[in-house]
C-alpha cells in the first residue's frame, strides 16, 4: 500500500469524524500517500491536515465534469481505495479508480458490493461513527492508537475570526456562548422560542455574550430568535467560514445545539458542548473532544425520517425542556470556572 484514496461523500461532521481513520493509516505507514475525496463545501475541514497529501473535491456537475473526474482518478494510479461513504456513487468511483484493493461498506446489501474487493461487515449493535469508519482498516491490519479528531486552525484564520468578533461588537473580556439553532432536517431542530429563552437565561445568570451561529440558510431563524429574546443576542449566522467558526468556538465557554457539523467542530476544538439529540442516536453521533452533556429522550424516531412527524408537541426535540438545557449548561459552565 503506497497510494491510498479515502472517499467520504457526506456532510461536514461526517468528514471530520473520518479524520481518526486518516491518522491511523499515516501512523501505521508514514510513507504512504493519502488522498481524500469529499463533497464540495466540506473540504475546509481538512485544510492543514498533516496526514493528507491531497484533497479531491467532488462537484455534482455536468457529464463532462464527471468524465474529467474519472480520468483524474485513474491517472493518479491509486493502489488502495477505502470508501467510508456506504453509497452507490462512491462505490462506483472506487471501482472506476482502477485500484486493485477496494474496501467499503454495504449495509443495505445492494449491488454496489460487487464494486469492492472486500466488503466490511458492520459490527452488531450501535457503534460510534468513528469506530465504524475504523472498521474499514481491519482488512489492512491497521489499528488506531488515537481517536482524536484532527482539525487545524492557522494563526491567519484565528486573526480573521478575531476581526469578525470585533465587527460584531464582542468584548474579549466577556465570556461567549454559541447557540446553534439550525439543523439540516426540521425534526432535528429545537424550537426557536426555547433558544430565545435560553439566551435570556444565560445572559442574565452568567453575564455572557450569546452568539447565534449557523449558515447563510439560518439567518432568518437567527433573526427570529433575536426578536423573541429580551437580551439581544448577536447574530453570527452566515458570517463565518468553517475555520473562523472553529476559532470562535475555541474561544467560547459553551456551545449549545443539535446533532450537526457545528457541534462536532465545537467538540473537536475542546469547547464544552450541550448536545440536543432527537431522531439520531448519540451512541453513534455523539460529540467527541471536549466536555459534553447530552440530552436525549430515546424516542423511537425512525418515523421522523419521513416528511411528517405524527407526535406533534410530543416529538423528540420538544420533549427537551429549557430547564434541562439550563441545568446542563450550568454544570459545564461551573466546571469551566473551576478550571480557571
Amino acid at each position: 500500500m503506497k497510494n491510498v484514496l479515502i472517499i467520504k461523500l457526506r456532510y461536514i461532521g461526517d468528514v471530520l469524524l473520518a479524520t481518526p481513520t486518516v491518522r491511523a493509516i499515516k501512523a501505521a505507514q508514514p510513507d504512504v500517500r493519502v488522498t481524500m475525496m469529499v463533497n464540495r463545501g466540506t473540504e475546509d475541514v481538512l485544510s492543514e491536515n498533516p496526514d493528507l497529501e491531497e484533497v479531491v473535491v467532488l462537484d455534482k456537475g455536468s457529464l463532462a465534469a464527471q468524465s474529467r473526474l474519472i480520468a483524474g482518478l485513474r491517472s493518479r494510479r491509486f493502489d488502495t481505495v477505502i470508501d467510508l461513504t456506504d453509497g452507490d456513487r462512491s462505490a462506483f468511483l472506487s471501482w472506476i479508480s482502477g485500484a486493485s484493493v477496494r474496501i467499503g461498506f454495504n449495509d443495505e446489501h445492494r449491488w454496489r458490493g460487487k464494486y469492492y474487493t472486500q466488503v466490511v461487515q458492520s459490527m452488531p449493535g450501535v457503534q460510534h461513527r468513528i469506530d465504524r469508519d475504523l472498521e474499514a482498516l481491519k482488512p489492512l491490519n491497521i489499528q488506531a492508537d488515537s481517536k482524536d479528531l484532527q482539525l487545524r486552525v492557522t494563526s491567519e484564520e484565528v486573526n480573521s475570526a478575531d476581526q469578525l468578533l470585533d465587527q460584531l461588537g464582542v468584548q474579549r473580556s466577556q465570556s461567549t456562548v454559541i447557540l446553534q439553532p439550525g439543523a439540516r432536517y426540521w425534526f432535528k431542530a429545537w424550537p426557536p422560542e426555547r433558544f430565545a429563552a435560553l439566551a435570556d437565561r444565560l445572559t442574565s445568570q452568567h453575564d455572557c455574550h450569546v452568539l447565534i451561529g449557523g449558515s447563510c440558510h439560518d439567518i432568518d431563524l437567527a433573526q427570529q430568535i433575536r426578536q423573541m429574546a429580551k437580551s439581544s443576542p448577536t447574530i453570527m449566522a452566515g458570517r463565518t467560514t468553517i475555520k473562523q467558526f472553529a476559532a470562535i468556538a475555541k474561544r467560547s465557554v459553551l456551545f449549545v445545539g443539535s446533532d450537526s457539523g457545528a457541534m462536532h467542530i465545537a467538540a473537536a476544538v475542546g469547547t464544552s458542548v450541550v448536545a440536543l439529540f432527537g431522531p439520531s442516536d448519540p451512541r453513534e453521533w455523539g460529540p467527541c473532544g471536549g466536555p459534553a452533556e447530552i440530552l436525549y429522550k430515546e424516542v423511537d424516531c425512525r418515523i421522523c425520517f419521513h416528511p411528517t412527524c405524527t407526535r406533534g408537541e410530543e416529538n423528540c426535540m420538544r420533549r427537551i425542556s429549557v430547564e434541562e438545557v439550563i441545568a446542563a449548561a450550568q454544570k459545564l459552565l461551573l466546571a469551566v470556572k473551576g478550571m480557571r
